[in-house]
């Protein structure tokens, strides 16, 4: 595993981050604990060690399952965790969105089924329309000064508001913004146009989620597999839908053949080649190692182009250093 600099901040973090979205089962769909435990080791042992995860995910059990797995090694993981959704099936008023208040008991509530006591990065899940943005940057500094959080971060936020963000809090010298995340994938570049050069230009660090499009680049629905396109009622799954998607999909099992690997381990190798730090949310052990296969695939400069070709998009890539401000 390699490691960068995250962002303007001090940290080295792995070039893959593990998502924890299917540590559990309450959603319906997920993994046991005794195979999300797994799912960790293996990450562990690749070197892996920034853990993404949220209050939300399987209505709080993921955070208690990590708050087991890491007993003893908790220092050895950057653990950031979401707030917004709330940590149970229908949350009341108070215990979702993005006030201050609810910022607050959220991340109580957060460190107890962590069993830590600080989160190391807290990400604001989504916007919710209604918080002004000073609003969250106060929220966020409370909790910094108070030790509860050591960064914080703007997860789903559009580029304009990611932006408005990060100058407040510059300007009232609050915690800064030190990272944003967001979807990307061969089937999903619209990033690309407004998010990733935001980031670049302002220092923030990048991490982009489902970067196998909910499983589609992975070919698996073709055979007949259900996998996210039913799962979690559908959400966060890409469907094969168009002729640019099916042209897609088709370059990168072309490009998995040649190279007599997975398709997952080709759509991550596109993935980490543009600066951000790719999450990657396995519900098995046998996928989190077929996951990690991709830290040592190196795509060629010609299937690079292909793969960029086929998904309709410009080569816009990272350096994989430190993104530094715009003077």
């Amino acid at each position: 595993m390699d490691y960068r600099t995250f962002g303007r901040t001090g940290l080295q973090l792995s070039q893959l981050a593990l998502g924890t979205g299917n540590f559990g089962t309450r959603w319906g769909d997920g993994a046991e604990p005794d195979t999300a435990r797994a799912i960790l080791d293996a990450y562990a042992d690749a070197g892996g060690n920034f853990i993404d995860g949220a209050d939300a995910y399987q209505f709080g059990e993921s955070e208690e399952i990590l708050g087991e797995a890491l007993a003893g090694r908790r220092d050895d993981f950057v653990l950031a965790t979401k707030f917004t959704n709330g940590a149970v099936p229908q949350p009341g008023p108070l215990a979702k969105g993005n006030s201050r208040r609810t910022m607050t008991t959220a991340v109580e509530a957060s460190l107890k089924r962590l069993r830590t006591d600080r989160i190391d990065l807290l990400w604001v899940h989504w916007p919710d329309d209604v918080t002004p943005v000073d609003e969250i940057v106060r929220g966020l500094d409370d909790l910094a000064r108070a030790g509860k959080i050591l960064y914080a971060g703007l997860s789903n936020f559009p580029a304009w508001r990611l932006v408005r963000a990060a100058t407040i809090a510059e300007l009232t010298r609050a915690v800064p913004i030190a990272a944003a995340q967001f979807e990307h994938s061969l089937v999903h570049r619209e990033a690309e146009a407004d998010l990733f050069p935001a980031t670049r230009a302002l220092g923030i660090a990048a991490t982009t989620w489902s970067p196998l499009g909910g499983g589609v680049l992975t070919g698996k629905y073709r055979n007949g597999e259900t996998g996210r396109a039913e799962g979690f009622g559908g959400r966060v799954f890409q469907p094969e839908n168009s002729d640019r998607r099916t042209a897609t999909i088709d370059a990168v099992l072309a490009i998995a053949a040649e190279l007599d690997t997975s398709p997952d381990r080709v759509a991550l190798a596109w993935a980490m080649t543009h600066g951000s730090v790719p999450i990657v949310g396995p519900r098995t052990i046998e996928q989190a190692r077929s996951n990690l296969g991709a830290l040592d695939l190196r795509l060629s400069a010609d299937q690079l182009e292909r793969l960029d070709h086929a998904s309709g998009g410009a080569a816009v890539r990272g350096t994989g250093h430190a993104p530094r401000p715009v003077a």
